[in-house]
């Protein structure tokens, strides 16, 4: 039948649910909603997925971790890139001004009920962004980013560990850098959900008890998974904190409650909360992709060291929160074409709510070696504790000299 003369032919009835345009055939819809975005596409052949991903098992690849080899591409297309790197002085005058804040409302609030309504939105709102600030900043600081100096940055992160009531500064470096070296290995890689979580938590219910607690399975999961051996700053870092607990607790008038609000807040800024979703979005599997790491450019990434620019900070991990926006400036044609996540808070909601997302929505590897003794693999500067490749700026690339640092 001939279009009616009263209405364009340009129209596309298919938009209004169901009728057929008469110049073009209708298609099908994608496969999965779409989640994240390309900020500046240029190859939209990689934005969406083919086939969901099989929610019984994780996804299991074969191939190498994407940073190194973006990493090798960018310093040959982009050699100035060294000149991004090293310390940045701003962090460390941040970290103290962050806990003096926070203690100070701990302070305020010490005789204040914790089950009252102004001590619990004071602990979502202003405690749980405050302490995510300095689980952000002891990040920053375990790749020796706010001094040159070893024992400084060390010091420094047991210092900005005092607010969040609980010592994890130290061990967080560790696994930290284990994350770093081998992403994705299954029993190294603690970031990693186990096979049990998988089991147990493979739906709605299970997510959400996930991102509710997810703080806590991260502190849990090294003692089930793999732990390590301690050194002697564990033991500085946590006498310096239970230390400092004890005295706030017994000797400060309304030390139980400035202890209950810290605890309080440490809690908030890992479970639900809008800075929370920052946990799920950096390494879950979405729109189906085979990309196992996502950033997001957000203006959240202010409470966050820029903690967002996930792919440029795995990218170069010597790279400090300050000029990760340059480096994604840099090198656009790399940065600019991969999927980025809009939105933290929506991250939380979808992982809970999307069926095609959810514990299974990780990309692992098998281990390249022994679990307990991992195989060294070279790490772009700034990050290890033992080893530090030295960059020199005029230099192409990076040199082979090896300096050792003392502790």
């Amino acid at each position: 039948m001939a279009p009616s003369p009263n209405v364009p032919e340009e129209i596309d009835f298919s938009l209004f649910g169901g009728a057929e345009s008469p110049s073009a055939p209708r298609q099908a819809p994608p496969l999965l909603p779409r989640r994240t975005k390309i900020p500046h596409p240029q190859d939209l052949q990689n934005s969406y997925g083919s086939t969901p991903q099989d929610p019984s098992d994780f996804l299991w690849l074969m191939t190498e971790e994407p940073h190194r080899s973006r990493r090798k591409a960018i310093m040959k297309a982009h050699p100035e890139v060294t000149k991004l790197m090293g310390h940045e002085p701003l962090t460390k005058y941040i970290v103290l001004a962050v806990v003096i804040l926070q203690l100070t409302i701990a302070f305020l609030l010490r005789h204040t009920h914790p089950l009252s309504w102004k001590f619990l939105a004071a602990a979502y709102v202003i405690g749980g962004t405050v302490n995510h600030n300095l689980f952000l900043a002891i990040h920053e600081i375990t790749h020796n980013l706010a001094f040159k100096g070893l024992k400084a940055n060390k010091m420094l992160a047991i210092i900005a560990n005092l607010p969040i009531g609980v010592p994890y500064a130290i061990s967080f470096k560790g696994y930290h850098m284990e994350h770093h070296k081998y992403l994705g290995e299954d029993g190294i890689d603690l970031d990693l959900p186990t096979q049990l979580e998988l089991f147990c938590l493979n739906n709605v219910l299970g997510k959400v008890f996930f991102c509710t607690f997810q703080i806590l399975f991260y502190a849990l999961r090294p003692g089930f998974v793999r732990s390590q051996k301690p050194t002697y700053w564990h033991f500085i870092g946590i006498a310096t904190q239970l230390s400092f607990d004890f005295l706030v607790a017994t000797f400060v008038p309304g030390g139980k409650c400035i202890l209950t609000y810290l605890i309080m807040s440490s809690f908030w800024a890992g479970s639900l909360h809008p800075l929370g979703g920052h946990f799920i979005a950096e390494h879950y599997v979405w729109d189906n992709l085979q990309q196992e790491t996502y950033s997001y450019y957000g203006w959240l990434n202010i409470f966050a060291y820029n903690v967002g620019y996930h792919n440029e900070h795995h990218d170069f991990p010597s790279v400090p929160w300050t000029r990760l926006p340059a480096l994604r400036a840099l090198a656009p044609e790399f940065y600019d074409t991969i999927p980025a996540h809009p939105s933290w808070p929506m991250v939380m909601i979808n992982f809970i709510r999307d069926r095609n997302v959810g514990i299974f929505a990780r990309v692992k590897r098998p281990p390249r070696g022994n679990k307990i003794t991992p195989p060294a693999v070279d790490l772009d500067g700034g990050c290890a504790d033992e080893v530090v490749r030295v960059c020199q700026p005029e230099a192409k690339e990076w040199q082979g000299d090896i300096v050792r640092q003392r502790r």
